[in-house]
């Protein structure tokens, strides 16, 4: 059996981590892992949780969001866990959300669509309320967009996203004049650009997951599409630019909490750490990545705020708990962490920050 640290209790808590490690999404699945073990062998080295070390027990959150709730909810059913922490799509949330709400706590990572207000699931993620209207008025402003097309994977994030964007466009003066949703896994985009090429759109709004962005990305610059209109996506990093290649990033824009440039103290000494620990050689870790080394130390901020795991001690105070991590000084209003955001520009293989939204 391990030993654990010295001062800690025999009883580990263990977190479930649910993390993609295949599909489009696998692409950033090992800088997710990576986060996550950083802070939480941070906290065991400060004294863990409630005098308690963290163990993470990762679940691919790739898999079909069936098997992984099936999974998940095995593991909380027969006490193995005492958390769930992870990025995942929206789908498998809502596959999790009848087998866990409410007996352990569950901190949801992800970038996402907004309106989750379950009792028990914490979110780190940006949410498109937050992001999306402040992000495409900037484009408009400073790059005279007025035509939008959306093309997105077919689940409820890009559905529910892309319903925000009508309203965000009008409110900026343009219209979005095509919508194009395909499978997670799509591997030809040659009909979706045509629909592009067709709306005459200035600007793409981009809600692809992982692997079919990147690919999406590559066929756009081999159609010239680069060169008259912009892309911008709520849910990018750089692993996904090195995955599309330097001759596909041309405008390429992002919005997030969090970029691995981000020339902030605390994102500096975050980057400095992981280094350390991981070697320069490791996953990059941009917003997709570090969500997760946030969905650890939310976990923990919360059961030492609340003195227990109670999922109704920890609702209890959710509005007093707050800490400082790479994303700076964050808060939780609700269950939903307040913070800091940034609309950045594709450089090759990095995020040129451009202002704070």
């Amino acid at each position: 059996m391990r030993t654990p640290p010295p001062g800690l209790s025999d009883t580990p808590l263990v977190v479930a981590l649910v993390v993609p490690s295949q599909g489009p999404a696998g692409v950033f699945g090992p800088s997710c892992e990576s986060a996550a073990r950083l802070a939480a062998e941070e906290t065991n080295a400060a004294g863990g949780v409630l005098g308690r070390e963290i163990r993470l027990l990762t679940v691919d959150g790739g898999a079909p969001p069936r098997r992984v709730a099936a999974e998940v909810g095995s593991l909380v059913a027969l006490g193995a866990v005492d958390g769930v922490v992870g990025w995942h799509t929206s789908a498998v949330r809502q596959a999790l959300l009848p087998r866990i709400a409410g007996r352990v706590p569950y901190v949801y990572t992800a970038q996402y669509e907004g309106g989750e207000r379950t009792p028990g699931v914490f979110l780190t993620g940006e949410s498109d309320a937050a992001q999306l209207l402040p992000a495409m008025r900037l484009l408009t402003e400073t790059a005279g967009v007025r035509r939008w097309c959306t093309v997105g994977n077919d689940y409820v994030w890009p559905r529910v996203t892309a319903r925000a964007a009508r309203a965000h466009a009008r409110a900026c003066g343009g219209r979005v004049r095509d919508e194009v949703f395909v499978p997670l896994g799509t591997d030809d985009f040659a009909a979706v650009l045509r629909r592009v090429e067709r709306c005459e759109a200035d600007a793409v709004l981009m809600l692809l997951v992982g692997a079919d962005a990147a690919l999406f990305n590559r066929e756009f610059a081999r159609r010239g599409l680069h060169q008259r209109c912009l892309r911008l996506s709520t849910h990018m990093d750089e692993n996904i630019l090195l995955a599309t290649g330097a001759e596909a990033t041309e405008g390429l824009w992002a919005a997030a909490g969090f970029f691995e440039t981000l020339a902030t103290a605390e994102s500096l000494d975050f980057g400095a750490r992981y280094t350390a620990r991981f070697g320069v050689h490791a996953p990059v870790v941009g917003s997709l990545g570090e969500s997760c080394f946030e969905g650890v130390r939310l976990l923990a901020a919360l059961a030492e705020r609340a003195g227990s795991l109670d999922v109704r001690a920890m609702c209890a105070v959710r509005d007093s708990v707050s800490y400082e991590g790479p994303r700076g000084a964050v808060r939780l209003r609700g269950n939903h962490l307040a913070q800091r955001l940034y609309l950045a520009r594709a450089d090759v293989f990095d995020f040129h920050v451009v202002t704070e939204l």
